[in-house]
Parts: C-alpha cells; sequence; structure tokens
C-alpha cells in the first residue's frame, strides 16, 4: 500500500527549475511521447481538479505520468508518456502485460512516493499528470511550477480516484475525450456483460484482503479493488465497512481476522508469499475458507490487476478473475 510520498524541498525545487530553463523552448520539433493521431484542434482545453482550473494552452507533447494508473491510461488514449511511475514494480516499462507493447521508447522511471523534481525537469514535460496520488498541495505545488499538473478531481480523498475520473482527467488533458469515452463505454459494457452472466454475485457480500509483512488488512469503498466487486453486484462486507475512514485501507489484527469470513473472501499478499497467510491457523478457520468460497491470487499479475484500477487493467481482470470469483461461488 503506498504511503504519503515526500518531495524533496525547495532547494530541489530551485534546481529543477534552472533544468527547466536552461532547457530552452525549442518546441519545432516532434517529441517521442507523441502517438495516435493529433489532437491539436481541442486545445486550449481548461481540466478542473481539486488544485483548482488547470489551463492547457497547447497539445502536449512531452507527458510525465506520475499518478497510479496514469502512465497505462494515457497509452490507452494513443499517448506515450517519456517519463512515467511504475507503483507495481512491473519493471521494464513500468506497465501491466495488458499495456505492454503500446510505447515506441520506454519511459524514464520515475520514482513513485519521492519522485526526483530534476529527474521530470530534465524531461522538459509540457504537461504532468498526477491524478492518482497522495493528493498533497505540497506535492501539487512543486511539481506544478515545473508544468501544469493534473491532479485529483475535487471530493476525492488519498488515491482514491477511480478509474473512469482518471480517464475523464486525462482523456481531457490530452484532448482526446472521445477516445476516452468510448474507452469508458467499453469497460461499462464490460461489468455490465459480466455481472449479467453471473446473477450470483448480486447481493453477495465481499471481504477484500490483503497480508503483508505486518499482517492482513482490508480494502473499503473508495478502493479501486472494491468498486471493481460492487460493480460486479457484490457489496462489501459490512463489519469492515464499518471501519472504513478516509483511508482506503483498514488494518485487521489477528483478533479480528474474523470478519474477512464473508459470502466470497478475496484476497492476496503484498510482498510475501501467500504461503504465509494460507498456512496461518486464524485464516483457515473462516468458514468462508472452509468452504471453498475463497479467491487467493497468488498470481502476481493477476493481483495487479485486480488491483491497479485502470481502465485497460480492469478489462484485463474482468476476463481473468470472474471466472475464479464463479467457480468460488459454485
Amino acid at each position: 500500500m503506498p504511503a504519503r510520498p515526500i518531495l524533496r524541498g525547495a532547494a530541489v525545487l530551485a534546481a529543477a527549475a534552472l533544468v527547466v530553463t536552461g532547457c530552452g523552448s525549442d518546441d519545432d520539433t516532434d517529441s517521442s511521447s507523441g502517438g495516435g493521431t493529433s489532437s491539436s484542434g481541442a486545445f486550449p482545453v481548461t481540466v478542473a481538479t481539486a488544485f483548482g482550473d488547470v489551463e492547457i494552452a497547447d497539445e502536449p507533447t512531452r507527458i510525465v505520468a506520475l499518478g497510479w494508473g496514469d502512465a497505462e491510461t494515457a497509452l490507452a488514449l494513443g499517448v506515450q508518456p517519456v517519463g512515467a511511475s511504475d507503483w507495481l514494480a512491473f519493471g521494464g516499462e513500468g506497465v501491466g502485460p495488458w499495456s505492454e507493447g503500446r510505447y515506441d521508447e520506454a519511459p524514464e522511471i520515475i520514482e513513485t512516493l519521492e519522485p526526483s523534481l530534476e529527474a521530470i525537469a530534465a524531461l522538459e514535460p509540457d504537461l504532468i499528470l498526477d491524478t492518482k496520488s497522495d493528493g498533497a498541495q505540497e506535492r501539487y505545488d512543486l511539481l506544478s511550477q515545473i508544468a501544469p499538473t493534473i491532479g485529483q478531481p475535487e471530493g476525492v480523498e488519498a488515491y482514491q480516484t477511480s478509474w473512469d475520473q482518471q480517464l475523464e482527467l486525462v482523456g481531457q488533458a490530452l484532448g482526446r475525450t472521445d477516445e476516452a469515452d468510448d474507452l469508458a463505454a467499453e469497460v461499462a459494457q464490460a461489468f455490465e456483460d459480466a455481472a449479467a452472466a453471473h446473477p450470483e454475485f448480486e447481493g453477495t457480500e465481499v471481504a477484500v484482503a490483503a497480508f503483508t509483512s505486518e499482517g492482513f488488512g482490508a480494502y473499503v469503498q473508495g478502493d479501486a479493488r472494491v468498486d471493481f466487486m460492487e460493480e460486479l453486484g457484490f457489496v462489501n462486507e459490512a463489519e469492515i465497512q464499518d471501519q472504513a475512514t478516509d483511508n482506503f485501507f483498514v488494518g485487521v489484527s489477528e483478533e479480528q481476522v474474523s470478519i474477512l469470513d464473508a459470502g466470497l473472501t478475496v484476497a492476496f499478499p503484498i510482498y510475501v508469499e501467500a504461503s504465509e497467510f494460507t498456512s496461518n491457523a486464524l485464516w483457515q478457520a473462516l468458514p468462508s475458507v472452509q468452504d471453498g468460497r475463497v479467491v487467493v491470487l497468488e498470481d502476481q499479475t493477476l493481483a495487479s490487476a485486480f488491483s491497479i484500477g485502470t481502465a485497460p487493467g480492469i478489462l484485463y481482470a474482468l476476463e481473468t478473475t470472474v471466472p475464479l470469483f464463479a467457480d468460488a461461488l459454485a
């Protein structure tokens, strides 16, 4: 689970600003970040965010995608970032298998929680996407001094920008609202088809859990994983939801493990082996586990697709995880 990022302060920003200034503004040549057809006719555009309206005068050609899933969202709309953060440690181009092969040239990988302002500025971006991060004012202020920055929507807590909100923001910023609308419709239809094919999902309580070196935890409404399940007709387990704060994740002590019992229990490991919790006596005592109403996402690709909460990731997850949920309830 991501923690709150800490940028490296005003001194670093000053150095970054010097890099930007020193690079000049020769925009006569095309950037490798572009992809797909030109959308310059859409500009100027104004994008509403939690930090106010952001005006983008001209079609951006050098995009740095820092937010969780921003890079693959841009790729899905035909634009290749020159810099990107790899939140789920995919390696390589920093995207999941469902988005591989969309880059002509791999992006510069930027750290997630403590992104280097010097590295970002050195890429000479004309747009920074940060639609799903910690939502801190300091982070936004520092980034927006390098280039126009698209943060999360108004009223959205840290890391809780939904897939469709992210798609809308990125589509607007890139001048590709038509492509974004088409992809949103495709995802909505895929959810509808999956739910219709599995009426047994409707109204079934689900517990979505993770296990780390610190123990168990569970996700609440506003998290992409719970949103995914609820789109299929599931209902988040009431005892878990009752513990929700402004975070998307709640800790589950050993004394509380019983709240992970539900009509369906879905769990996955984070930086540990699945056996570290599947062999746990408290886990094995859960009625849902004993009855086989459980899905453990041991495969990292499946867990990542289920977790990333982007339009491309969701389409992959619907194909790969829904059959597992259905089998567990059969």
